[in-house]
């Protein structure tokens, strides 16, 4: 029997209110503002936030602002970030995104989705955790991760991360967009990853459908 929505909502919520009291709300990058969250973030993709947050203290204090990011030589700005993986094409987003601020924002961070998405480098993942950490606007944050696990749950039977974000945000609540999306990063990088499935350690597993894993993968 097919689930309905209501039913998807009800489960939705219960896997919310588990892993809330499990992990923590918002991200683990250290920042000290707006635009040091947005580099943080963008150096993010494909590393862990604690390789991030070792590169950032040294970064932010030789770039405290979008016209110093803006005015870096890509070379050094390659260097400097070089072990956070894909430093160049981070580099490029980086110094484009930071040269779009200042020609276009004053050099600070723009408040509303559709003008976060148009600085270059920015895609709506980066866009919703960088304006619901800043500025409290209520959005689903789609990585790998959330990618991944949502699907596995069967909260949504798509790959495509809009559409994931569009599914997700009718299970929930918007004060709960942000932070479930944290929720589901944590447990993807805990619990269900890529590699393999932890069912028998996830706290959630009772409300999971564990789509497309196979005993194998457990």
């Amino acid at each position: 029997m097919k689930e309905t929505i209501r039913d998807k909502k009800k489960r939705t919520s219960r896997i919310d209110l588990i892993l809330s009291g499990l992990y923590p709300n918002g991200t683990a990058l250290n920042f000290e503002n707006t635009v040091q969250l947005l580099v943080a973030t963008i150096l993010s993709a494909q590393c862990t936030d604690d390789r991030v947050n070792k590169v950032t203290p040294g970064l932010f204090k030789k770039y405290p602002d979008a016209p110093a990011f803006a005015a870096a030589g890509l070379a050094e700005l390659e260097d400097a970030i070089h072990s956070t993986g894909f430093f160049r094409q981070k580099a490029r987003s980086i110094k484009g995104c930071c040269e779009a601020l200042v020609r276009e924002h004053g050099g600070k961070v723009p408040s509303s989705l559709e003008e976060m998405v148009r600085l270059p480098g920015v895609g709506r993942k980066t866009a919703n955790l960088v304006l619901g950490i800043a500025d409290g606007v209520p959005g689903i944050v789609v990585d790998t991760h959330v990618k991944r696990v949502s699907f596995r749950m069967g909260l949504t039977d798509s790959r495509n991360p809009e559409r994931i974000e569009r599914d997700l945000n009718a299970l929930l609540p918007e004060d709960r967009w942000l932070p479930f999306s944290s929720e589901l990063i944590y447990l993807g990088r805990d619990k269900c990853t890529a590699r393999k499935a932890v069912c028998g350690d996830c706290p959630v597993e009772e409300f999971c459908r564990k789509t497309g894993v196979s005993a194998n993968d457990r």
